[in-house]
């Protein structure tokens, strides 16, 4: 549905996901005159003397009073789409009329009544249809939703491929190495305000040094996560031993670790890109096979990339292969259920 600001008919695109309206930030903040700052666990949103806050990672909206509301975003087209409701947080009142096509964001300055705006706008509010993903966050249609993983980030190509992500609206979660975030930590905050998932792939990437102990592959996710939150303010429950977490992360790993809240993942897809590197055919023939075998059941794919160059050769390729197959993308997140090696589902 085209909005109404005050008593205009803008032509922002106001989109119905589970019975919420979502709205392009941007768009609006331009339209109403607010002022967005990026902050480090978010972006401030003020207008007036007014001020919330839309925290990173779909953490909600914090309010005035610090207590913060569940809401959740996603990116459609590179716009970052939120509810239109945290615009009554901000003072203005929402009117929706859902038999007249009307949807109305108001303050004081409005003249118009509700029944004047729609005699002036007429035929014109009536709403096109739109196609779009979920938000980050509803439920995974049963075999269609995939779930892209990177592992090892960020690095020094991170911008490229995030570039290939926003192309194809795709989310993606980043299991992502304590001193590579240090080295690159603008490309961890793009990665923490684009809403994609986040995950810990712990430190030094070396098996005699994470596997020494339960106590050392627990201080290593614990490292990972004082880095995240350092640069981003974010924190993150999901982790990723190195190397998959068969053989070494047993039973003494895991009641050491995952009874400290964290929720192990590997995958069910795995696109072995680290060692196919160029070969971008090898690397797409052997992801869709698995992808296709995995239909039979519809079992969601988990897909196992890593951020390196030689991966976004093949990225485009896959993207595009996905959603002609109808899959949409989605990021793994603590609410599901963790799938690994061990069917360990704590």
């Amino acid at each position: 549905m085209k909005l109404g600001v005050n008593d205009k008919l803008t032509e922002i695109e106001a989109i119905a996901v589970n019975n919420t309206y979502y709205v392009p930030l941007r768009t609006l903040a331009a339209e109403l005159k607010w002022t967005l700052t990026g902050l480090a666990d978010g972006i401030s949103v003020t207008a007036g003397n007014k001020s919330v806050r839309l925290l990173s990672a779909g953490k909600g909206l914090k309010l005035p009073d610090g207590s913060i509301i569940a809401v959740s975003t996603f990116l459609k087209n590179g716009s970052l789409m939120v509810p239109l409701k945290i615009s009554s947080y901000l003072g203005y009142s929402i009117t929706f009329q859902g038999d007249k096509y009307l949807l109305r964001v108001r303050d004081a300055s409005a003249v118009m009544s509700d029944d004047d705006f729609v005699k002036q706008y007429g035929d014109k509010l009536k709403p096109q249809t739109v196609s779009l993903p979920a938000p980050a966050g509803t439920a995974a249609v049963k075999g269609r939703t995939l779930y892209l993983t990177f592992d090892d980030g960020p690095s020094a190509t991170t911008a490229q491929l995030l570039d290939i992500l926003d192309k194809y609206e795709a989310q993606a979660t980043f299991f992502m190495l304590g001193p590579n975030m240090n080295r690159y930590p603008a490309q961890v905050k793009r990665i923490v305000k684009a809403d994609h998932g986040l995950g810990l792939h712990g430190m030094t990437h070396v098996k005699d040094k994470f596997y020494a102990s339960p106590a050392a592959a627990l201080a290593e996710m614990a490292a990972d996560n004082a880095v995240l939150k350092k640069i981003t303010g974010a924190e993150t429950t999901l982790i990723r031993p190195p190397y998959g977490s068969k053989p070494y992360f047993t039973k003494s790993f895991r009641d050491k670790v995952l009874t400290q809240g964290y929720h192990l993942w590997d995958w069910n897809v795995d696109s072995e890109d680290w060692r196919y590197k160029e070969d971008s055919d090898k690397i797409y023939n052997s992801v869709m096979n698995q992808v296709h075998k995995l239909q039979s059941s519809k079992t969601n794919p988990v897909i196992l990339m890593h951020d390196q160059k030689a991966t976004l050769k093949v990225l485009p390729r896959l993207l595009e292969t996905f959603k002609k197959e109808g899959y949409s993308f989605a990021v793994i997140t603590k609410d599901l259920k963790p799938l690994n090696f061990w069917n360990d589902e704590r």
